[in-house]
């Protein structure tokens, strides 16, 4: 388990390995209240995000990592892990357990039932089946930021290879993958990578064009997409609920990468049947790197406002809150 938490984001060569970023506090305050911690998958995109998310509203509680810090902490905030659940509710902490992405048709494997269980699903999107007992849904899990640079340039490529078979993650890097970067240098003045896993992949392909100016591969554990979004004229995602909830706060246009991996196809379905948010499908199409005016919103004037809920992050962050300030 280790903590995630927000910090800047400084420039690297593009095939130079990514440096651990140290676990911070936000800059804009100390933190000197109960001790919780905080754990994610960091080879999934949905899962760094959001903790990255919940963490920004938890005041003053004290992040601290794993595995076993001491003194242990008063409460915990997991997401995607049910193993490093299971084992910090046995050893007496109690935990909210968030799972953060899409779980695909066929569903994901849930948590013991101890914890305090919650789900990120925006209200808009259809949903993949009925919610387990015990599960509560959190509404859109939003960047704590949702303002973004007038000096915007380059394009953001957000990439989840989380879950996705090796044959189609190779198949997209070695195929679509090194048009689009191409493109993207070349019409925008620079491209920013940022995968979950499979950075040896990724880095290969994109060996041709490593010499080229603007180019930075990340891994997404140690960047920070949301800061990096603010800054890019351009966004091309996978169809994964942490790049659609920076889209939607953000009111920003958003392309979609193929969708790779039953979990992407069954959300990208999903989104189709609300929204039609365009495909990241032909580097030539000029329309796909025409940098974004300010006021530009994407499709997503179209939701219900009713449903346009920004406040899951908020809502994890209180149910951690909770846990940590219960009387002992």
């Amino acid at each position: 388990m280790a903590l995630l938490t927000s910090g800047p984001d400084a420039p690297d060569a593009p095939d130079a390995p990514d440096a651990p970023v140290a676990p911070t506090a936000p800059d804009d305050r100390a933190p000197n209240g109960p001790r919780v911690l905080l754990s994610a998958r960091e080879d999934r995109l949905d899962s760094v995000l959001a903790l990255r998310r919940v963490a920004a509203h938890l005041g003053d509680l004290r992040p601290v990592a794993g595995p076993d810090p001491e003194p242990p902490p008063v409460a915990a905030l997991v997401c995607d892990d049910p193993a490093a659940t299971a084992r910090l509710l046995d050893l007496g902490v109690p935990v909210v357990h968030l799972e953060s992405g899409h779980p695909g048709p066929s569903g994901a494997a849930g948590p013991a039932e101890r914890a305090v269980r919650r789900t990120h699903h925006p209200g808009w999107l259809p949903p993949s089946g009925p919610t387990a007992p015990g599960v509560r849904r959190t509404g859109v899990l939003a960047p704590q930021r949702t303002g973004r640079s007038r000096n915007r340039s380059g394009t953001l490529l957000l990439l989840s290879l989380w879950g996705v078979p090796d044959p189609e993650a190779e198949a997209f890097a070695t195929g679509p993958l090194p048009g689009l970067v191409a493109a993207a240098l070349r019409r925008t003045g620079g491209c920013t990578v940022v995968a979950d896993t499979g950075l040896d992949l990724l880095r290969s392909a994109l060996d041709g064009l490593a010499g080229r100016p603007g180019l930075r591969v990340r891994r997404a554990a140690e960047a920070d997409p949301d800061a990096l979004h603010a800054e890019a004229a351009v966004f091309l995602a996978s169809p994964v609920l942490g790049a659609l909830a920076l889209a939607q706060a953000r009111r920003s246009p958003l392309a979609l990468l193929p969708a790779l991996g039953p979990a992407q196809q069954d959300l990208a379905g999903r989104v189709a049947e609300v929204l039609p948010l365009p495909s990241a499908d032909d580097p030539e199409d000029p329309g796909l790197w025409a940098p974004s005016a300010p006021d530009a919103a994407g499709p997503w004037h179209l939701l219900d406002p009713g449903l346009d809920d920004l406040r899951g992050a908020q809502r994890v962050a209180r149910a951690v809150r909770q846990l940590a300030l219960a009387p002992p």
